[in-house]
């Protein structure tokens, strides 16, 4: 596997699909419910056959698993792993905090991820052999906080509506050892992580194109990533996840989730 052109293909992929999403930011674009009634626009779809065509074209031995797409040689020992608008809601409203996720697994195991955000020109990178990376017009230096306790902790979660009753009565446990919640972010809370502006995100039932590109990334920022259990993140986990800014953290979060 040549790792300098797996980096440049992504790159230019990503590059592509944010011209293809820029357009159809606050234009008024519609969306249709998908039939676990989240949201789906004419940008998601566009970004992901934009990155499909791409990666097929240079690597196309490789397999394709994307959120608005069927699988594409979803057997192969590497899969790139699509979510062309991670936070369509946030989207659809005008709100800068969707990303297009990017990542690759091996066997199953995610080894490579890019966070992007089209409209602010934002980008994380990193993954195995590959150093964390952001670029962006707005600051920010890779590596999370090195503080270890709860009560100091910044957390963050998309929505309390995406726990179950089990997941909420643990989730609450953890809020309420943190210094604060916020709420909302999607993906993009996970670059704000491996910058060091928030410490602990927790979340739970995400499909692999949710979670793929964001654990390659926070591992090469310094942080830990892994399942409600303890457990590392690969295909076939149970769609929970804890991220934190560093492994003494991240005991202390997995104990109060418990």
């Amino acid at each position: 596997m040549n790792l300098a052109a797996l980096l440049a293909t992504a790159e230019a992929a990503l590059d592509a699909a944010g011209a293809a999403i820029r357009p159809y930011f606050r234009a008024g674009v519609l969306s249709d419910d998908k039939s676990d009634e989240s949201p789906v626009t004419v940008a998601d779809k566009l970004a992901e056959e934009t990155l499909r065509t791409i990666l097929r074209e240079k690597f196309p031995d490789f397999g394709i698993l994307g959120e608005e797409f069927a699988d594409h040689n979803a057997g192969a020992k590497y899969v790139w792993v699509i979510d062309p608008i991670d936070g369509t809601r946030a989207f659809i409203t005008g709100r800068l905090t969707f990303c297009t996720l990017l990542g690759l697994l091996e066997d199953g195991v995610p080894i490579l991820g890019f966070i992007d955000q089209p409209i602010t020109n934002e980008r994380w990178r990193g993954g195995r052999g590959v150093p964390a990376r952001f670029t962006g017009p707005f600051g920010g230096t890779i590596g999370p906080r090195p503080l270890t306790t709860l009560a100091e902790a910044e957390l963050s979660s998309t929505a309390p509506e995406m726990f179950s009753t089990a997941a909420a009565a643990r989730f609450k446990r953890l809020q309420s050892a943190s210094r604060r919640i916020y709420w909302g972010g999607d993906a993009y809370a996970y670059g704000l992580l491996a910058l060091g502006q928030i410490d602990i995100v927790a979340e739970s039932g995400l499909k692999p194109w949710d979670w793929v590109a964001l654990a390659p990334v926070i591992e090469a920022a310094g942080g830990t990533i892994t399942g409600w259990s303890g457990e590392k993140l690969r295909l076939g986990c149970d769609g929970s996840v804890l991220a934190a800014a560093n492994p003494a953290l991240h005991a202390a979060a997995l104990q109060a989730l418990a």
